[in-house]
Formats: structure tokens, C-alpha cells, sequence
């Protein structure tokens, strides 16, 4: 379950979930700025890319995660693509594997 249904669950059963705040002060503009494109790239606000960035920054190297959650979180954001795909002109054939 990830965080926003964990949270969701605990308001169903009426549970109060307190939520830290923290300021940056003095953040160089240069920073602030790729912090941006980051969050654009993956399709976040940068609130939401600097809770990643830092929830991945002081999470336990010894946690290890499965191959496929890796792939997952490296490129689950990009979703994907659609393409035009021609018309196919001959029905498609069994492989040939002999050799």
C-alpha cells in the first residue's frame, strides 16, 4: 500500500496523522531551478520531488527491492508511449527457430 492509501486508511478509521513542515532558506536559484526541471520530468510538483528525494536520501541501504520495483521506480513515471502503427499488409507468421 503506498503512503496516500496508508493515510487514507488511517482517516477511515479516525486516526489523526500528523505532517512535519520544513522550510529551505537561502536555496540558490540554480538549484531551485533544476529542482524544477526534475519535478517536470518526472511529472511532479517540487514539493512532491523533494518528499522523493529526500525519503529516498534516508531510507536504510540495507532495504533491498526486487529487480522489477527498481524498473518500476526508476521509469514507472514515464508511463508510456502511443504510436501510429501501420497496416499490416500479410498475416503475421510463426518464427522460424530452426537452425
Amino acid at each position: 500500500m503506498n503512503t496516500k492509501g496508508r493515510v487514507l486508511a488511517l482517516m477511515a478509521v479516525g486516526m489523526v496523522v500528523h505532517v512535519a513542515a520544513v522550510s529551505i532558506r537561502n536555496l540558490d536559484d540554480q538549484v531551485k531551478e533544476q529542482l524544477r526541471i526534475r519535478a517536470a520530468r518526472h511529472g511532479r510538483s517540487m514539493e512532491s520531488e523533494v518528499r522523493a528525494i529526500l525519503a529516498d536520501a534516508v531510507k536504510d541501504p540495507t532495504e533491498s527491492v526486487g529487480l522489477m520495483q527498481s524498473i518500476l521506480d526508476r521509469f514507472g513515471d514515464l508511463r508510456g508511449v502511443e504510436l501510429d502503427l501501420p497496416a499490416r499488409s500479410t498475416p503475421p507468421r510463426a518464427a522460424d527457430v530452426s537452425a
